[in-house]
């Protein structure tokens, strides 16, 4: 149980946290599920679950690279391009089918190369290897859901696609020389979260992505259920413990829009007590910024810190996310009467001054109470245009709770450059998620203040957020 803050009354999670058909698909149990934390450790993992499947790989994803190595600090014999590892892993193993099932306008508009997925590469000309773009979506949508089964019994859902510009370890330096693309561009430092889950739950990620295949494709797959498979050396966080999956879907042609996602960020938000934490991308969801205004404005009710990317490397986005996200900021900054909300972006030092750190999680922490981690970002496109995926795990005995809160403590810790148990000692001394964050901002490395304009720029009233960050599909 979280008993950080000195004298709090602890907070009991309601007792249907996770409602199917409201705000979630299903609830099943994983016997195993933990938090991966930034690309080093994600694809780690999922490299050694990858080289012990038996029947089935399937790949979900916004985009995709086969050129990348998910083990950038392993010598390229010991962690070969994903694409040429994948083929030699079904070759090995006649039984092992793989499909990857990738965003038609990723290739377009993802970072990684285009011309494989579009016109095939070398490492795909395989009888069992199928690779497929998916073009089941309304104008302007995305197939946005980052999902790895494997032999569904193991299932990995989170912020980040096989592509490039996706590998970091925690450090997060601002010049690090693994840290390039496959043609050997650098890139600046990112976070970014995973959840991995097995049992019951992997199961069912396993008939929500077979759902997806057949939808897109039309070809119906089996299920290819193997042995039970965890990544070796990875401690589970939870063990035995129920987890919700919660998914967007669009409105198109018969199939009716799906908003699990966020009902159930919604949920979470407005029935925090003490603290709220998140990592996100963007933050332009009105739904987010109506609930938040309401919780700031509460006397009694929870900080709120948010840890979100400063600046996007593509214009596209700074111009479809940055004037509705400054908006939006400054809705909960006037709301915030009682000193309540910080708002920051992590940095790092560097040889030319502070380096950003790129916020690609998207992931919300509810007092001891609630776990998300998906792909839904909060904006507006991931409440009904997008197709997402998240999990949720609730804390519903003092052993889920207190793994919760540490969760949190860690990722904390992470990006002020601090040991977590002193993170969990600055919030037990202050009574407060907001001034132990303030307590120990002090370092080289730590969240800075975020800042925005005063007034609305020029282009954002012209061109419209209903136009560039839409909730639903035009016309619906």
């Amino acid at each position: 149980m979280d008993d950080a803050l000195a004298g709090a009354v602890p907070v009991a999670p309601p007792p249907t946290l996770f409602v199917p058909g409201r705000n979630c698909w299903r609830v099943a149990r994983a016997a195993r599920a933990a938090l991966l934390v930034d690309g080093a450790d994600y694809f780690a993992a999922l490299e050694d679950a990858l080289a012990r499947a038996r029947r089935s790989i399937t790949l979900v994803g916004w985009d995709f690279d086969g050129r990348i190595r998910l083990r950038a600090d392993a010598p390229e014999a010991a962690s070969p391009p994903l694409g040429p590892f994948l083929r030699a892993l079904v070759e090995a193993r006649p039984e092992l089918e793989l499909r990857i099932l990738i965003w038609s306008v990723g290739t377009l508009h993802g970072p990684g190369e285009a011309l494989p997925l579009l016109f095939g590469a070398e490492w795909q000309r395989h009888p069992r290897i199928r690779v497929r773009l998916d073009t089941r979506h309304p104008l302007y949508a995305a197939h946005h859901q980052k999902i790895v089964c494997v032999d569904e019994c193991l299932a990995f859902v989170g912020g980040m696609d096989l592509t490039v510009q996706r590998w970091d370890t925690q450090e997060h330096r601002a010049e690090d020389p693994r840290r390039v693309d496959p043609d050997g561009a650098p890139y600046g430092p990112v976070h970014d979260t995973q959840m991995v889950v097995d049992g019951e739950a992997a199961r069912a990620v396993g008939d929500l992505v077979r759902a997806r295949w057949r939808d897109a494709t039309g070809e119906a797959v089996a299920p290819a259920e193997g042995p039970p498979l965890w990544p070796r050396g990875l401690a589970p966080d939870f063990t035995d413990v129920p987890v919700a999956i919660a998914r967007t879907m669009p409105l198109l042609d018969e199939q009716p829009s799906v908003e699990e996602a966020a009902a159930l960020t919604a949920d979470l938000l407005r029935g925090a007590r003490r603290h709220v934490y998140i990592e996100a991308q963007y933050l332009t969801a009105r739904f987010v910024g109506d609930v938040l205004e309401a919780q700031l404005a509460r006397p009694d009710g929870p900080d709120v810190v948010i840890v979100l990317t400063r600046r996007s490397h593509n214009l596209t986005e700074r111009v479809a996310m940055g004037a509705p996200r400054d908006r939006l900021i400054r809705r909960l900054r006037a709301a915030d009467r009682h000193g309540r909300f910080l708002l920051a972006y992590p940095a790092v030092p560097g040889p030319a001054g502070e380096c950003q750190v790129l916020v690609h999680s998207k992931l919300v922490i509810v007092d001891d109470t609630a776990l998300r981690v998906g792909s839904s970002n909060l904006n507006n496109r991931s409440v009904a245009l997008d197709t997402e995926c998240d999990l949720a795990v609730g804390g519903t005995d003092p052993a889920t709770r207190a793994t919760i809160a540490a969760l949190r403590d860690r990722l904390l810790a992470e990006h002020l450059g601090a040991d977590p148990a002193a993170v969990t000692a600055a919030i037990r001394a202050e009574g407060s998620l907001v001034r132990a964050v303030e307590r120990l901002n002090t370092g080289p490395r730590g969240l800075r203040p975020f800042a925005v304009p005063p007034e609305e720029g020029l282009i954002e009233p012209l061109l419209g957020a209903d136009l560039l960050d839409p909730e639903r599909p035009f016309g619906s």
